[in-house]
């Protein structure tokens, strides 16, 4: 298979940063690298910023269309904000979108769905790890517990990440709202606070350098389970997101697509 020609978008953060070289340790042609035109980070090479061995200028998102340039995909680990300034530009292009980034209020949700919607093929999800997109699957699974089961999600992530709860979470909570009929969040308790019928908790914790570890209780009045996924490194994740981007390439239709799109087609 031929070199799949890439833009990378967040290339200097902390995701971004370990796409870039994993692209490059995998042979991915990089030929753009975009990050906030604020950041200091701005016109100056990879490896002067020891990210990756390679004379690629950062270029601030001002300079996208030239960033874009011959890229196939289009990979972006950024803000909402970001996100739908880029996308426009991105799509002009014909360029494919690979999106991870996450936090999106609904009216940014609908900005960035709207603009890549029916115009090029693209894959927008909030975890790439194989690993997680798989317990989405067997998340499916809790419509099997009678009533009189609670289940509870507690999500912990480093104290840089900004969103909580993590878009993963989020997922999780969808799911098993979807099946178990839930129509409340409850995102912390303090106090009198009785768990209601009805209500799904979901839990935030921000420490350390917590990569990323998600916990679903599941509990009866006799017995309890659970199931974790735990990232021991963000490499999975860009593993998930290199290996997602090939995939896309092979997409023609103009439609956004999921990592369970993926995963059911493989």
């Amino acid at each position: 298979m031929a070199s799949i020609r890439v833009c990378i978008a967040g290339a200097t953060g902390r995701m971004g940063r370990v796409v870039v070289q994993e692209a490059l340790a995998r042979g991915f042609d990089l030929i753009g690298a975009v990050a906030d035109p604020q950041e200091k980070a701005v016109g100056k090479s990879l490896r002067e910023l020891e990210i990756g061995n390679a004379d690629i200028e950062v270029v601030g998102s001002d300079r996208l269309n030239e960033a874009l340039k011959g890229a196939e995909v289009y990979i972006s680990f950024t803000k909402p904000e970001a996100e739908v300034k880029n996308l426009p530009v991105v799509v002009r292009q014909g360029v494919r979108v690979l999106m991870g980034t996450t936090g999106f209020n609904e009216e940014q949700r609908t900005a960035v769905e709207e603009a890549v919607r029916g115009k090029v093929p693209a894959l927008f999800s909030p975890n790439f790890s194989l690993g997680v997109n798989i317990l989405f699957k067997i998340l499916d699974m809790c419509k099997l517990f009678p009533q009189g089961y609670d289940f509870s999600l507690v999500e912990a992530h480093h104290t840089g990440k900004a969103d909580a709860p993590s878009g993963t979470a989020k997922k999780m909570a969808d799911i098993i709202s979807n099946v178990r009929g839930y129509r409340e969040r409850v995102h912390g308790r303090e106090g009198i606070s009785k768990r209601r019928p009805g209500e799904m908790e979901v839990l935030s914790v921000r420490v350390g350098g917590v990569l990323g570890i998600h916990e679903l209780i599941i509990a009866g009045q006799h017995e309890m389970m659970k199931i974790e996924h735990t990232a021991f490194s963000r490499r999975v994740f860009a593993q998930g997101v290199l290996y997602a981007a090939e995939w896309l390439l092979s997409k023609t239709e103009p439609k956004i697509y999921t990592m369970d799109d993926l995963l059911t087609s493989t």
